[in-house]
């Protein structure tokens, strides 16, 4: 009898864990749609001749993150007080609140052409609420981020460790990064070039996305998760000292904050950059951001076999890789080569996670909500590059000086900030 239990719950875990890879994959379909976004909405609602053009694309990825920071809290409370399922069928259900206020947004900007005007440039109503709806799916990717953290970083399955769980996990998030740039100019598009958008061409697929969305969430509104022990906070439990007192945590804070940073500014901005450019670089941009999402897929699947190489040793390495491989781009003044950066920021995520979290028993819960707090450098880094480019005319070579600085704190983590003591 207890053996045949004893079967069910393991089953049940691995479902559960299949769960939160599709739940993760989720999260790293719309980031990255979201980022890819920027250039059809510049064509679409912004002036082609205005002279902060850049800065007000970027604001799309500043409004996803700064939901980061400001729902991580009610986040973890929710975690805390409903458990697993219930956290995230409420976070799918603001997804799709989300996904409706994108449709708003084109929609007025269609048929109620309403313009206020910044420094001299018009700019649509439309614009401002879109950035409202890539708020609110911000907010949902937040809450999912708490869950899937936590429930990937202290649930067993197998032999493996929690790097490794990580990685699987990465694994999956990257799949959606790496196609979402294909399903935005071939499926939502049609293969239209992103300079050639006009607004009608949203309407029918976000309402099919939200149709899929919709399903996902009563999948997931029945199935059944384990609670997982020892890392909660007891129902009226005081925790000895604040969750900021630990070093690895602190400083991981900001480890996060420049890696999801310099991920996104690579990743949204590296189309930005090839369109800047022109000629076969213009045209390859999309194909681009494609390639830098699937080296860094390629890179987390990898790195979900490595069991012996400790994290802070693979930190070192791919920020090092990562700033060579920045300084021969601007060199040479090819976007290309920013994309290889992708498989050598494929391991930082899952390290810095691992190595912020690292002993910290009860105070794992908050401490997960606190390195969320950490994913609003993927908002701030790209939105000063934006600005960086605006002030330089519009040219993105020198902004990349901004990715090499955020790549050299993580060195800074990997070689001394992910100590205890």
């Amino acid at each position: 009898m207890n053996q045949k239990r004893n079967q069910a719950k393991v089953v049940n875990v691995f479902t559960v864990f299949t769960v939160m890879l599709i739940l993760y994959f989720i999260v790293g379909l719309f980031t990255v749609i979201n980022q890819q976004f920027q250039i059809p909405l510049q064509t679409a609602m912004l002036p082609h001749d205005g002279n902060i053009t850049n800065a007000l694309v970027t604001m799309l990825n500043f409004s996803w993150f700064l939901a980061y920071p400001l729902s991580e809290g009610f986040g973890t409370r929710w975690l805390e007080k409903y458990g697993y399922r219930k956290t995230s069928f409420l976070a799918l259900l603001i997804l799709i609140a989300g996904l409706a206020i994108y449709e708003a947004a084109v929609l007025f900007h269609i048929y109620t052409p309403m313009q206020v005007t910044i420094i001299g440039n018009p700019i649509s109503v439309g614009f401002f609420i879109f950035l409202i709806g890539s708020f609110v799916i911000g907010v949902a990717a937040t809450i999912l981020q708490v869950v899937l953290n936590l429930y990937l970083t202290v649930c067993q399955i197998g032999k493996t460790t929690a790097l490794q769980r990580q990685m699987i996990g990465g694994t999956s998030n990257s799949i959606g990064m790496a196609i979402a740039p294909l399903v935005i100019s071939y499926l939502i598009f049609h293969g239209t070039p992103l300079h050639d958008i006009v607004t009608k061409q949203f309407i029918i697929p976000l309402i099919v996305l939200i149709l899929i969305m919709l399903i996902v969430t009563l999948f997931v509104g029945r199935i059944q998760m384990p609670s997982i022990g020892n890392v909660l906070q007891a129902p009226g439990e005081n925790l000895d000292k604040s969750v900021w007192s630990f070093r690895n945590l602190k400083l991981g804070v900001w480890g996060i904050f420049f890696y999801v940073g310099i991920e996104v500014a690579v990743g949204a901005n590296v189309n930005m950059y090839a369109s800047e450019l022109g000629g076969s670089f213009a045209s390859n941009a999309t194909h681009m951001a494609a390639l830098y999402w699937g080296l860094l897929l390629l890179g987390r699947f990898l790195g979900s076999f490595i069991r012996r190489i400790p994290s802070e040793k693979q930190l070192v390495t791919a920020s090092i890789g990562a700033i060579i491989l920045l300084v021969l781009a601007m060199l040479t003044a090819n976007p290309w080569v920013l994309t290889l950066i992708g498989f050598f920021h494929s391991i930082m995520w899952p390290a810095i996670f691992t190595l912020a979290t690292d002993k910290l028993g009860k105070y794992t819960t908050k401490a997960s909500g606190v390195l969320t707090m950490g994913v609003i450098g993927g908002g701030i880094i790209p939105l000063l590059q934006g600005i960086f480019a605006d002030v330089m005319g519009g040219n993105w070579l020198w902004t990349w000086l901004l990715v090499i600085a955020g790549e050299a704190y993580i060195l800074y983590y990997g070689l001394n900030g992910y100590k205890q003591h």
